[in-house]
C-alpha cells in the first residue's frame, strides 16, 4: 500500500471518528488520480490550469463579442452563442478549481457534506442546462435552412430570449429532486469518493440505505436530457440535409452548412464523451474520470476554438474588438443584410 493510500485511510478514520455516535460521514475526501506520480500530477496540473485559464478567455471573449457588437447581440444566432460561452465558463469552474488544487498538494483536502452535494447540483445542472442549449441552437439553424421566410417571425430576439431563459431554469430544475432524495440518504460507510468530482456513483456506493428506486429517476432524467435534446438534434439536422440537398446551387449548399458546422462538432465532442459515462453507469473506475475530465475540462476548451475559427462574423467581431475597427463591424452588417 502506497504512502498516499496509507495517509487517506488514516485521514478516514480520523473523519469517522469525529463524527456523531450513529458513525455518519460528515464531509468526503475525492481521492482524484492517486496512481499518479508527484511530477505526473504536477504536470497534469499545469496542463488543466492552462486548460482552464484557455477557456475562460476563449468564452470571454465570445460574450463580450456579443454584447459588444451591435449588429451580433441582436441575432438569435449568437445570442444563444453567447449564453453557450457564459455556460461554458460556469460548467468548468464548478469542477476546475478544486481539482486543480487536489492535484497540486500531495494529499486531497475534506470537501463538506454540504459542500460536495452543492458541486453535484451545479455540475449537472450546467451539464443539463447545455445539453438543452445545444438543442435549440439545433432549432435555431433548421429554422433558417429550412423555413428562411418565416425565420424572422418563428426565431425574434424576444422569442429567443425566452428559450434561452427557459433552458436554464429547465436546467437547474430536472435535477432538484433526485440530487435532493441522494442528500438525504445516509452515508455511514467510507468517506472517499474515488473521483475528482462529487458523483452519482461513488455518492450511492457509499450510502448504506437502498435506494434503488432513487438511482433509477436519477439515470432516468439523466438518459432523458441526453437522448431527448440530442434525437431532436438528430431529426433537426436530417430535415437540414433533406432541404440543402434539394438548393440547385453549389454556393448555396456550402453557405448552409458552414452555418452548422461548427455546432455540428461541438455536438459531436459533447455528447459523444458524455454518453459513455452517464448512461452505462456500471463503467466506472479509472476510464470513467478521464472521461469526465474530458467533457468538463477539454470540451470547453475547444468550444470557442470552433466558433471562432470556422465562424466568419464572429472572427471579425473579435478582430474588431482586439483592433478597435469599425469597419469591420461595417462589413458585418453589410454581408448580414445580403443574406
Amino acid at each position: 500500500m502506497s504512502s498516499l493510500d496509507l495517509s487517506l485511510h488514516a485521514q478516514e478514520g480520523h473523519r469517522l471518528d469525529q463524527a456523531n455516535s450513529s458513525n455518519l460521514v460528515n464531509e468526503f475526501i475525492l481521492l482524484g488520480f492517486p496512481s499518479l506520480s508527484n511530477f505526473s500530477r504536477l504536470f497534469l496540473c499545469s496542463l488543466l490550469s492552462t486548460c482552464y485559464a484557455f477557456t475562460l478567455m476563449g468564452n470571454l471573449c465570445i460574450v463580450w463579442a456579443v454584447l459588444r457588437d451591435s449588429h451580433l447581440s441582436h441575432l438569435p444566432m449568437y445570442i444563444l452563442l453567447g449564453n453557450f460561452s457564459g455556460l461554458e465558463m460556469c460548467y468548468v469552474t464548478t469542477t476546475a478549481p478544486r481539482m486543480l488544487s487536489d492535484l497540486a498538494s500531495q494529499l486531497p483536502s475534506p470537501i463538506s457534506f454540504h459542500g460536495c452535494f452543492l458541486q453535484f447540483y451545479f455540475f449537472f445542472s450546467m451539464g443539463t442546462t447545455e445539453s438543452f442549449l445545444l438543442a435549440i441552437m439545433a432549432l435555431d439553424r433548421y429554422l433558417a435552412i429550412c423555413h428562411p421566410l418565416r425565420y424572422p417571425l418563428l426565431m425574434s430576439q424576444q422569442s429567443c430570449c425566452v428559450l434561452a431563459t427557459s433552458c436554464w431554469l429547465s436546467g437547474f430544475l430536472w435535477f432538484l429532486a433526485p440530487i435532493a432524495l441522494i442528500s438525504q440518504l445516509r452515508f455511514c460507510g467510507s468517506n472517499i469518493l474515488d473521483h475528482f468530482v462529487c458523483d452519482p456513483g461513488p455518492l450511492l456506493a457509499s450510502s448504506c440505505t437502498p435506494a434503488i428506486g432513487t438511482e433509477m429517476a436519477f439515470y432516468s432524467l439523466s438518459s432523458t436530457a441526453i437522448f431527448g435534446p440530442f434525437l431532436f438534434i438528430v431529426c433537426s439536422y436530417i430535415t437540414i440535409l433533406h432541404t440543402v440537398l434539394k438548393l440547385p446551387s453549389a454556393s448555396g449548399k456550402k453557405k448552409a452548412f458552414s452555418t452548422c458546422t461548427s455546432h455540428m462538432a461541438v455536438v459531436s465532442l459533447f455528447y459523444g464523451s458524455i454518453m459513455a459515462t452517464y448512461v452505462a453507469p456500471e463503467a466506472s473506475g479509472g476510464s470513467n474520470k478521464f472521461v469526465t475530465l474530458f467533457y468538463s475540462v477539454i470540451t470547453p476548451l475547444f468550444n470557442p476554438l470552433i466558433y471562432s475559427l470556422r465562424n466568419k462574423e464572429m472572427k471579425e467581431a473579435l478582430h474588431a474588438i482586439f483592433l478597435g475597427s469599425e469597419l469591420i463591424q461595417d462589413t458585418i452588417l453589410t454581408r448580414s443584410t445580403q443574406k
